[in-house]
């Protein structure tokens, strides 16, 4: 869907923020292509809709993953932090998100622990110079799974551009969200709300906001009592028949859940 129509329905949803995404260069927005004169103009998009751009995500860390044995493509990988660093800060946002290690069988949880931090400390420098932070999310990557680890993993870094990048529904198979933003605290930088029914047990269990396993109000709380005060990101598929009407529904629930009502 071209940008415009994105930022058209966000502003009819009543969406105040929506976060973009570095792409492959088949995909509509921005990619490791984008020149400063395209980046500016999906900002004044967003702004003639009165949308607000915070945080900018990607997916290409998966094949250019910062734990990879080959060097080569590790430089890739910082490749792609660089140009998102550079596009948030030609647009004011404050936080890009990245996953920072794939473990599996030919790279172990040592050598993720290790080779990431290792990057991630070349890419600092540079996020403190474009005034932009790093969020690190928690991913079904089998790394940094307990928020006591991840904030060791943040602190061990000791610079305020590195933090978490949240995301709720991810760690519903093996913890509590609540608790986890309990542990992590003021680290966070950025939130993704997703739902999720344990009793699904894979991707299929990532349903609506409200119709899964997610004790809202108590996540709520411990954001409130952490003091959170940034974007409540909802990070959702679209509905397999009419699935822009997802768009405008989970726009009513992140209402519901940051108001502590139905509305």
């Amino acid at each position: 869907m071209p940008l415009q129509e994105v930022f058209a329905h966000c502003a009819k949803a009543g969406y105040d923020a929506l976060e973009l995404t570095l792409n492959k260069p088949d995909r509509v927005g921005f990619t490791l292509e984008s020149t400063e004169r395209d980046i500016r103009e999906a900002g004044r998009m967003a702004e003639a809709y009165g949308i607000r751009l915070r945080s900018l995500s990607t997916g290409l860390m998966l094949e250019n993953s910062l734990s990879s044995p080959d060097a080569a493509v590790r430089e890739r990988g910082r490749g792609v932090v660089m140009k998102q660093l550079e596009i948030a800060s030609l647009l004011g946002m404050d936080t890009i998100l990245t996953v920072p290690a794939y473990c599996n069988e030919e790279v172990t949880y040592a050598q993720c622990y290790e080779r990431s931090q290792e990057e991630l400390f070349r890419l600092i420098p540079l996020a403190e110079q474009a005034g932009v932070r790093i969020g690190i999310e928690n991913v079904w990557n089998k790394f940094l799974l307990s928020p006591l680890e991840m904030a060791r993993y943040i602190d061990e870094m000791g610079s305020p551009a590195l933090g978490a990048y949240f995301d709720i529904g991810n760690v519903m198979l093996y913890g509590h969200p609540e608790q986890w933003i309990d542990i992590l605290g003021r680290r966070i930088f950025k939130v993704h709300a997703k739902d999720f029914r344990r009793a699904a047990g894979h991707y299929h269990g990532f349903v609506p906001l409200l119709s899964g396993d997610v004790k809202w109000n108590a996540v709520a709380s411990a954001l409130l009592s952490i003091g959170y005060e940034d974007t409540l990101t909802a990070e959702i598929s679209g509905y397999a028949e009419m699935p822009l009407q997802a768009v405008y529904d989970t726009a009513r629930q992140l209402t519901a859940i940051i108001g502590g009502q139905p509305g």
